[in-house]
């Protein structure tokens, strides 16, 4: 059975009945398909299919949240009775109401997110393409030793959002995701490679065989890795690196940690905050991406939000609760699952490509560090100090020379960001974070 939207309309009048003064409901079903392959054995294989319905009740300041997979009346009956009675026992929160009825998304626009060929993909294609993308890294160089797999994963859903203010939207979404994870072996040393792609159409995936020799590129150019002596240089972050340095920025400007003022980021709306080269933008209505969707998660229309432009903070990223903590309006940033409040989350968020291709920023460089991983935890967003371990490449002359292994990159995120010099033309989406090879003047990297 799929749930539509006159089942939450039903459970949102129920709610209302037992004294909700506004209820939201939120309703999520998918399959999905995974499949793992190890030396063109298959060591794993799995479908699934769920449902949930979600219940947001507000009494006058109070809110609580309950979920259930049990769509049954009796079900459903639990899960209104303990919403509306957990909602009794919390604390009052003047900012957790419903989005002002103007606010919401007038139309539900076809995005381009499901697609028919990933929807139909049968089990034994997705079994080939994790034994294609497998085999292509295995037979790219006599170097790749072993394997830790090749894996195919996909995913069909359908989500939900119905409130009492009116709003009702529902909207379907495919993805598949393809990786491998071969092993370099040179001597006594091996190394680990990864490569992987993740598309919502079947056609802008990467084929297995490009898939397959990338990973097996990555395996080994890591042999013969060291630990190079402590210095500060130039780094040069690759376009994955770089989606781990935005990622940990996504950290200081959601309204969350600026409406606590745990970010280096509050009070800093029009000011300069990085180099004029740098630009950021979340946009939630590209066309076939990752993070797009026609609504959030409280039912605002998608939109695209310039977060720093040409060095100058813009906006912050914002869910309603945030906005009315600071004031500021939604960016239609709200995320949530089933069960609790939204949060703010991103759409496509992305550094915007800059005129220089990566080979141009690497000869740019007389002597540094090509970052290709991004290892651990180290970015507190209170002061912005930062510190990774790392490896990659060395630049000797502008050219990478050796693979550097078990080094830590250390700075200051504000520092960091004001001194990036180049920006590279290579920005592609594997996710819903992206960036194109950045270059920062300089950062400490410590190894022996």
């Amino acid at each position: 059975m799929t749930i539509s939207t006159d089942l939450l309309s039903n459970i949102i009048k129920q709610a209302i009945k037992r004294g909700a003064t506004d209820a939201e409901a939120i309703a999520s079903e998918s399959t999905e398909f995974s499949v793992e392959v190890r030396l063109g054995e298959i060591e794993k294989l799995q479908e699934a299919a769920s449902r949930g319905v979600g219940l947001r009740v507000l009494c006058e300041g109070r809110q609580a949240s309950c979920s259930t997979s049990d769509v049954s009346p009796e079900g459903i009956e639990e899960l209104i009775a303990n919403a509306a009675e957990m909602a009794k026992r919390t604390s009052v929160d003047e900012a957790a109401v419903l989005p002002a009825r103007e606010e919401f998304a007038t139309e539900i626009s076809d995005l381009g997110l499901f697609d028919p060929a990933i929807a139909e993909l049968s089990p034994e294609r997705k079994i080939e393409m994790a034994r294609a993308v497998e085999d292509a890294a295995r037979s790219f160089d006599p170097r790749i030793a072993n394997s830790e797999g090749g894996a195919c994963h996909t995913k069909v859903g359908k989500m939900t959002l119905v409130n009492s203010l009116g709003f009702a939207g529902q909207y379907s979404a495919t993805n598949c995701n393809l990786l491998t994870v071969p092993i370099a072996k040179e001597g006594d040393q091996m190394q680990v490679g990864y490569w992987g792609d993740r598309q919502r159409r079947l056609g802008a995936l990467d084929s297995p065989e490009a898939i397959g020799q990338e990973a097996a590129r990555r395996a080994i150019r890591k042999l013969g890795g060291r630990k190079v002596e402590t210095r500060e240089v130039p780094i040069i972050f690759e376009n994955g690196a770089a989606e781990e340095l935005l990622s940990d920025f996504f950290d200081a400007v959601e309204g969350g940690a600026i409406f606590r003022r745990s970010s280096f980021l509050v009070g800093q709306l029009g000011e300069p905050i990085a180099s004029p080269l740098l630009t950021i933008v979340d946009d939630g209505t590209i066309r076939s991406a990752l993070g797009s969707r026609p609504f959030d998660g409280e039912g605002l229309q998608t939109r695209r939000t310039i977060v720093v432009e040409n060095g100058i903070l813009k906006s912050y990223l914002l869910d309603c609760y945030t906005a009315r903590k600071l004031n500021l309006r939604s960016t239609a940033n709200a995320s949530r699952g089933l069960t609790g409040a939204p949060s703010v989350g991103v759409g496509n968020f992305f550094i915007a490509p800059g005129v220089h291709a990566p080979g141009e920023i690497i000869a740019s460089v007389k002597e540094g560090f090509y970052v290709t991983e991004m290892i651990g935890f180290g970015f507190n967003p209170v002061t912005g100090d930062y510190s990774r371990g790392a490896a990659g490449l060395w630049i000797e002359n502008g050219k990478l020379t050796f693979p550097v292994e078990e080094v830590t990159i250390a700075g200051n995120l504000k520092e960091m960001l004001m001194g990036i010099e180049m920006v590279g033309n290579d920005l592609r989406f594997r996710g819903n974070i992206a960036a194109p090879t950045i270059k920062l003047n300089r950062m400490m990297v410590s190894g022996k």
